[in-house]
């Protein structure tokens, strides 16, 4: 298994921008498909993005799609996910994951999680 720390959430204004990052520890990170989930208040956990392990493919909720952007640096075992545009409907604790194909994590097929950050976008 891999390893998960995210960082980058805070507060931010509607319309304003966030990039999170989320760097993995072990030597199999560039074998794994990864993703970001989020969960709000009150609500369950939902798939936001993923990327296959070459970064060639990505994969997007409706809800996000044009606004944000996910990508991942292979030699620094790091994924990103580049957030513009945001609403307060954003709002929510922002899970990085790793799975073994896109298919398996937008299906919550999930090896590893991170421990979350939290991203609050104001009004």
């Amino acid at each position: 298994q891999v390893q998960l720390v995210e960082s980058g959430g805070g507060l931010v204004q509607a319309g304003g921008s966030l990039r999170l990052d989320c760097a993995a520890s072990g030597r199999t990170f560039s074998s794994y498909s990864m993703g970001w989930f989020r969960q709000a208040p009150g609500k369950e956990r939902e798939f936001v993005a993923a990327i296959s392990w070459s970064g060639g493919i990505t994969d997007y909720a409706d809800s996000v799609k044009g606004r944000f952007t996910i990508s991942r640096d292979n030699a620094k075992n790091t994924v990103y996910l580049q957030m513009n545009s945001l609403k307060p409907e954003d709002t929510a604790v922002y899970y990085c994951a790793a799975g073994n194909t896109i298919v398996a994590i937008v299906r919550g097929v999930i090896d590893s999680w991170g421990q979350g950050t939290q991203v609050t976008v104001s009004s």
